[in-house]
């Protein structure tokens, strides 16, 4: 038996957490986000979007959120660009590490939206307007999860 996820959003509550730094790219990531789930059916009263900082408070702001009960999903959306100094290292891989942390501590899905770029050009070509926008991946990438964990513990008794 195979089990998978479903590009249908409706009834899924999802929440956006988006950094603010590299808002040009990580504005249109969202809007990407955005897109998708309505393209999708999900409704505007069931996205909800929470704006951080940077990319180091995401996993933050995505565990609370989770922690709620009340999401389904998070998408994590945030732009890094390498510079001179290690820093952009370290902020990446404590951004990936506390997302996924975040999702085995909460059990909610949160998809990978943070660009890792080389330049402000490869970060612009990712967040494009239309289907090969990051943003739109981590939403569809959410969606799916949900719903895929949505089945996963209805067949094995758990909570929905």
């Amino acid at each position: 038996m195979i089990l998978e996820g479903s590009l249908d959003a409706r009834g899924l509550r999802i929440t956006l957490v988006v950094a603010r730094f590299n808002a040009d790219i990580t504005e249109r990531l969202q809007r990407g986000a955005l897109e998708a789930l309505k393209a999708a059916g999900a409704k505007d009263e069931d996205i909800s979007i929470v704006q951080v900082p940077g990319s180091f408070e995401i996993p933050l702001a995505a565990q609370v959120a989770a922690s709620t009960g009340e999401v389904d999903a998070v998408v994590c959306l945030g732009c890094l660009i390498k510079g001179e100094t290690p820093h952009f290292d370290y902020i990446a891989s404590a951004a990936a590490h506390g997302i996924t942390a975040a999702a085995a501590a909460t059990g909610v899905p949160m998809a990978f939206g943070i660009l890792t770029t080389n330049s402000q050009e490869q970060a612009l070509a990712r967040a494009r307007a239309d289907k090969t926008n990051k943003g739109w991946e981590a939403a569809t990438a959410a969606i799916e999860m949900a719903t895929m964990l949505r089945t996963l513990r209805a067949r094995e008794g758990l909570r929905a």
